[in-house]
C-alpha cells in the first residue's frame, strides 16, 4: 500500500538549562494510507515529540519527516490531534467547540454546512442532543468524544491521538475504543496512536510500534491481523495473548529490565 506518514533517520535533541537531552535517535517509521499505527515505549522516550514532528509543530534536528510524499516543514491542514486533555473552552457550546477548526483552516462549507457536519459527528459518536451544552455540563468521556469530533470537523487525511483515552476509566475507554472503529468507517483517514495501554494499542492498531528508552529509536513493529471489525471479546483469544506477551518482553527490553537474548 501507497505509504502516507514516513520518517526517515528522525533525530532530534532538546537544549535544556542541564544541557543537550537527546530524545529521538535514528528513528523510523512508515504508515500507509488508511493504516492505523500505535506507538508505545516507556515513560519519557518521546512519543509525545513523535507526534509534533509529523503534525509539522516542529522539525527534526535530523532526518526527514514526509506526508503524502511531500516532506513535512511546516503544521499541516490535513492532520487533526486529539489529547489526552480534551481541553474545551467553557465559553462555547458543545457545537461551536467541534467547529473550531473550521475558523482556522480554510474550508469552502457555509456556515450552514459547517453546522451540519458538526452535527453529523457528534451524532456518530453517540452526542446528538448535546449540541447546545458546554463542557462542564459533560462526562469526561462525553468531552473526548466532543474533541474527537473536533480533531475530525475538517476531515482531516492523518488523525494523531495522543493518549487520548488515559484519563478516563476502564469501561468508558473500552466503550471509545469501538466508537473509534466506528469512527474510521465512517471517516476514513490515516492515524497515529500514541499509547501506554498495550491492550489499546492492539485493539486499535494495525501495527504496533515498541519505541527503545530515549534517546528512542525503533525497536519492535507488531503487525495485528485484522479480518474484520474487532470487538472486546477478541482481547481475550489465545491470540491476542501472545501478541501482548510480545509487547510486555519489549517494554521491559526498552526499559532496560530485561535483556533482548533472554526474550528472544
Amino acid at each position: 500500500m501507497k505509504e502516507l506518514i514516513g520518517l526517515r533517520d528522525v533525530r532530534h535533541t532538546f537544549h535544556t538549562a542541564n544541557g543537550p537531552l537527546p530524545v529521538l535517535d535514528g528513528l523510523e517509521l512508515s504508515v500507509p494510507e488508511g493504516g492505523f499505527a500505535a506507538v508505545v515505549g516507556p515513560s519519557g522516550c518521546g512519543k509525545s515529540t513523535l507526534t509534533r514532528l509529523v503534525a509539522g509543530l516542529m522539525i527534526p534536528d535530523e532526518g526527514e519527516v514526509w506526508l503524502h510524499g511531500e516532506r513535512v516543514k511546516a503544521p499541516r491542514p490535513t492532520v487533526g490531534m486529539a489529547f489526552q486533555n480534551p481541553v474545551l473552552l467553557e465559553w462555547r457550546t458543545i457545537l461551536d467547540n467541534v467547529m473550531l477548526p473550521l475558523e482556522i483552516v480554510p474550508t469552502k462549507l457555509t456556515k450552514s454546512q459547517q453546522q451540519d457536519r458538526a452535527r453529523y459527528l457528534l451524532d456518530l459518536v453517540g452526542l446528538a442532543g448535546f449540541e447546545d451544552k458546554r463542557p462542564s455540563e459533560l462526562s469526561g468521556g462525553m468531552r473526548q468524544r466532543a474533541s474527537l469530533c473536533r480533531s475530525l470537523v475538517h476531515s482531516p487525511d492523518v488523525l494523531i491521538l495522543d493518549e487520548p483515552f488515559g484519563a478516563l476509566d476502564a469501561f468508558t475507554r473500552e466503550d471509545l475504543w469501538q466508537t473509534m472503529h466506528e469512527v474510521k468507517k465512517a471517516e476514513p483517514f490515516t492515524g497515529l496512536l500514541i499509547t501506554h495501554d498495550l491492550r489499546e494499542s492492539i485493539f486499535l492498531a494495525d501495527q504496533v510500534v515498541v519505541l527503545s528508552g530515549r534517546p528512542a529509536r525503533t525497536q519492535y513493529v507488531l503487525d495485528v491481523p485484522r479480518t474484520g471489525t474487532p470487538t472486546l471479546d477478541d482481547l481475550y483469544t489465545p491470540q491476542a495473548a501472545d501478541m501482548l506477551t510480545i509487547l510486555r518482553q519489549q517494554i521491559e527490553i526498552a526499559q532496560g529490565r530485561t535483556d533482548a537474548k533472554d526474550a528472544a
